[in-house]
């Protein structure tokens, strides 16, 4: 049986489409999910006892898909069952991104479950190399995909983050803990007339089970908003959510939407 660790977003509930048999929806406090009925809810301060719920219900394989922000820790909720992975809890917090992420799964594998990535269970969330929509990139714009993809590969070992923005071989900024919203939402105004991109990718060497880069139109609308000329994304290895309607989109705002192919 599958488990679906569901979070924000359109992720969840694309994955469970493509499953026969219904999978058991787990969702965390606070965090709703889409088109998905939840049926357990669990904090990290009660994950011990979402494992062993989910192990009573027969559970092997686990899926994490959609966004779940960064938790705190809140020692006065812990419950007996979750006591034995404090130790493990302490090791995710102090690591970035990946390394906590790397926890996480090592939890769920000592407890007997398999953790399936949402790109396995539905292969056609990943986008081939190509351009997405009307518009194609110029060579400026590709020589600045290629800074940006350097950027991100560059930035890999520090477990920063996933995208950065780049115009006329300038980077104007990277992806932090505030994620791709904040990263677009907090551009500096001369990006807008320096034909700048959004380019997301995964890190070299980063676990590809959990927290795959993401974008949907509401990544192609903040873009846009932000006074970006296109969105560029690492092809096979970006999950495009609607991936029609981020074409359609990035057509009418008449933006480049391209999935490169890697060097």
């Amino acid at each position: 049986m599958l488990a679906l660790i569901a979070g924000g977003g359109g992720l969840p509930q694309r994955v469970a489409a493509t499953q026969a048999d219904a999978p058991v929806v787990c969702s965390y406090e606070g965090v709703p999910v889409e088109g998905l009925a939840p049926a357990l809810t669990f904090r990290l301060e009660t994950l011990g006892s979402l494992i062993k719920a989910l192990k009573e219900k027969g559970v092997s394989r686990v899926c994490f898909c959609g966004s779940v922000p960064r938790p705190r820790f809140d020692p006065s909720k812990l419950d007996a069952d979750t006591m034995p992975l404090v130790p493990l809890f302490q090791k995710a917090l102090a690591a970035g991104d990946d390394g906590a992420l790397r926890v996480l799964i090592e939890i769920f594998e000592q407890a007997g479950m398999a953790v399936i990535a949402a790109h396995e269970l539905a292969p056609d969330l990943l986008t081939k190399a190509g351009i997405l929509g009307a518009h194609g990139p110029d060579a400026a714009m590709e020589q600045d995909a290629t800074r940006a993809a350097q950027v991100v590969a560059t930035l890999a070992p520090l477990d920063i983050g996933q995208c950065c923005v780049v115009g006329g071989g300038q980077v104007f900024g990277i992806e932090a803990i505030g994620g791709t919203d904040h990263l677009l939402a907090t551009l500096p105004e001369r990006v807008k007339t320096s034909r700048a991109i959004l380019f997301k990718g995964p890190k070299p060497g980063q676990s590809r089970l959990i927290d795959m880069p993401t974008i949907g139109p509401a990544t192609i609308e903040a873009a846009y908003n932000a006074g970006l000329a296109g969105v560029v994304i690492a092809a096979g290895g970006v999950i495009v959510l609607e991936p029609e309607n981020c074409a359609t989109l990035a057509d009418k705002l008449g933006l480049v939407l391209w999935a490169r192919a890697p060097e």
